[in-house]
């Protein structure tokens, strides 16, 4: 009953927006008159079909009936933050025992020790400066230790499992055999997700692999909001008002989202007059778009998957195994701060940005080139960087605030902050971006009449 009554919603809120927006329509007409346009979306639509498929297929030698909202793997889902996220990640498979139960968090795994030995290993370093070939080869290796992480998290899914759900469920008993062959599935079933994000990528819209992330996430929000919704009417403390007081600040932090994610602070560069042969090149002003929030997503994966370790420790599990609790946020908002400023040192160089300028005739009007260059970008990235990293602490803390001080259920917490919310605004405005693109190179308006897309000019 739940189930239609999400389903009646949300196509009563589709149908209203259609019905007052022309614009919409009119822009959704276009987009379907463009062929490969149209094409590449229902390419990327049918393949997220098939991915949301797969995480509703469960392992076989798992008796489904064992699983469900009741189950002791859902309950382990709800009250470890660690595992309910990655729950979250995968759209519910891996509370489920799907096949795609690991998704492509194993994958985001790999590349981010690829990134770290970028860092720290010269001949990495050299193989990302190669172009193309050095990509493909990199990419190469990142599947090769996709792999790698896949046998170590394959047989400790399968061992939690066996641990939390009744032996009953399990139909050939805990051999080694099943043991075997379900790591073998999984592996299969990261590696063809993997495939998926990849075909998106070269024949859909947007990233793959940042769609397929997002997607799980999105799949969960009916749910949780229909819990939401639940606890607020039945209860004797909730309210309606109090839910729509909920969707309008989850609306808010959507906006504040979007506006810091897309603030960049332009740094004007003026480039010399060169004459070659009769043609002049140069004499023109352009600008180093610099953005506040450089580092992305990535501050808080490092610092959540850090702010786990103490967790495991008996004595301090009390303190940071409590998603609400003051250590486990305030250590969380601290390390956010610290890897912000960790990971922008690492994406942006000054001193590269300087030589660039440099070599090719370009210069900061009021600062000379050299390391006066190199200190003024780096003073403005520091100034910028404090109120980023200030706001994604704010986010990554959003759940546990909104949990504690709104009495927010667990599930519709996560969408209040944290990489869920990150990712979903990330992947809209870069999807938006493409399609965008399209649109302007056959003459049609954009998607906004007004308040341009960044990077529309």
């Amino acid at each position: 009953m739940n189930g239609y009554l999400i389903a009646g919603a949300i196509i009563a809120i589709i149908v209203l927006l259609l019905a007052t927006n022309k614009k919409l329509v009119e822009t959704l007409k276009n987009i379907y008159k463009i062929e490969e346009l149209r094409k590449r979306v229902f390419y990327t639509i049918g393949l997220l079909l098939v991915y949301r498929l797969g995480c509703f297929v469960v392992i076989p030698g798992i008796n489904p009936n064992m699983l469900g909202a009741d189950s002791a793997l859902a309950d382990q889902m709800n009250s470890n933050t660690l595992l309910g996220l990655l729950d979250v990640f995968s759209g519910g498979a891996f509370a489920n025992a799907a096949v795609l139960a690991l998704g492509v968090m194993p994958y985001i795994t790999a590349s981010i020790i690829i990134q770290l030995l970028g860092i720290m290993v010269p001949a990495v370093q050299k193989l990302q400066k190669e172009g193309e070939s050095g990509r493909r080869k990199m990419n190469q290796w990142t599947r090769l230790l996709t792999i790698v992480v896949l046998c170590i998290q394959g047989p400790a899914y399968m061992a939690n499992l066996y641990r939390t759900m009744p032996h009953e469920a399990f139909v050939m008993g805990g051999t080694a055999y099943f043991f075997i062959y379900a790591t073998v599935i999984l592996i299969a079933g990261t590696m063809f997700t993997m495939w998926l994000g990849e075909r998106i990528t070269d024949k859909g819209i947007g990233n793959g692999v940042s769609m397929i992330i997002m997607i799980g996430i999105v799949a969960r929000l009916p749910q949780a909001l229909m819990a939401e919704f639940t606890a607020r009417v039945s209860t004797s403390t909730g309210s309606l008002i109090m839910f729509v007081v909920e969707l309008a600040l989850l609306f808010l932090v959507f906006l504040v989202s979007i506006a810091v994610i897309q603030a960049v602070r332009k740094i004007p560069v003026q480039y010399a007059k060169r004459i070659i042969g009769n043609k002049q090149y140069g004499g023109v002003r352009q600008y180093i778009p610099l953005k506040m929030n450089a580092a992305n997503v990535m501050p808080i994966i490092f610092a959540q998957a850090l702010v786990m370790v103490p967790a495991l420790i008996p004595g301090l599990q009390g303190a940071f195994a409590n998603i609400q609790g003051f250590w486990y946020n305030f250590t969380l908002a601290v390390l956010v701060i610290a890897f912000t400023y960790f990971y922008t040192a690492i994406i942006i160089n000054p001193q590269m940005m300087a030589d660039d300028m440099k070599r090719n005739g370009g210069f900061i009007p009021g600062v000379k080139p050299g390391k006066q260059t190199v200190s003024y970008i780096d003073t403005i990235m520091t100034r910028i960087t404090l109120p980023g990293s200030i706001f994604l602490a704010l986010v990554a803390i959003m759940p546990g605030l909104a949990m504690k001080f709104l009495g927010i259920q667990q599930q519709f917490a996560y969408f209040y902050g944290g990489t869920s919310l990150l990712i979903m605004v990330g992947v809209v405005l870069d999807t938006l971006k493409q399609i965008e693109s399209y649109l302007l190179m056959r003459h049609y308006d954009g998607l906004m009449k007004t308040g341009r897309i960044q990077g529309r000019y």
